[in-house]
């Protein structure tokens, strides 16, 4: 009996530091950016950004591939510096805001690349449609105390996707040939975490 319980006082010993060791983050919206770049009438690119962003990012100092990410973007708050072009956004041509109100992402493999880079792999969800991509990163950076005795730290992401196989297709043929919207997206992720 006693080496029965002094096995499972052993192995909860043992598991102590695995989740002591991770740590709570919520994404601060305030200094944290989701923005995108797609081609425009073939000779620019057009940049916009989702105002609305809750998230948090589980990190574990001791294994960074334990790292778990889950962020939710709000549809409706698409900005592209540019009413017009917004509520198009929002309609049922592009994002269909009224139907699908969020996007969101959910990470689901972490592999590391080097001490300062790491991929995060997980399902994007748009317009009901759930799709794996795969996210290049930088950091998270070490822990800072901000004035206000808080503690924070940051990373920075990459990707690229399709929209059509999100269900985004709406597109128009220009006189040239060429397309007025790429098809091609370019995602830019700059977060500020927050531990709670």
């Amino acid at each position: 009996m006693r080496s029965y319980f002094t096995v499972c006082f052993a192995l909860v010993a043992l598991s102590i530091p695995i989740f002591a060791s991770a740590a709570t983050y919520d994404i601060d919206p305030a200094h944290s950016s989701f923005s995108f770049k797609v081609r425009h009438l073939t000779v620019s690119n057009v940049t916009g950004t989702f105002g609305k962003v809750k998230g948090i990012a589980v990190i574990d100092d001791r294994d960074i591939t334990n790292l778990r990410v889950e962020v939710t973007l709000d549809a409706f708050s698409i900005d592209t510096s540019d009413a017009k072009r917004d509520e198009h956004l929002r309609s049922p041509d592009f994002f269909d805001v009224a139907k699908y109100p969020f996007l969101t992402f959910v990470s689901k493999k972490i592999s590391r690349i080097d001490t300062t880079k790491i991929q995060v792999t997980g399902d994007l969800t748009i317009r009901g449609v759930t799709k794996e991509v795969t996210v290049d990163m930088e950091g998270p950076t070490p822990e800072i105390k901000d004035p206000g005795g808080k503690m924070r730290r940051g990373a920075t992401g990459t990707t690229k996707i399709n929209r059509k196989d999100f269900g985004i297709a709406w597109n128009r043929t220009l006189d040239t040939g060429g397309l007025v919207v790429g098809d091609e997206v370019n995602i830019s992720v700059e977060v500020e975490l927050i531990k709670n």
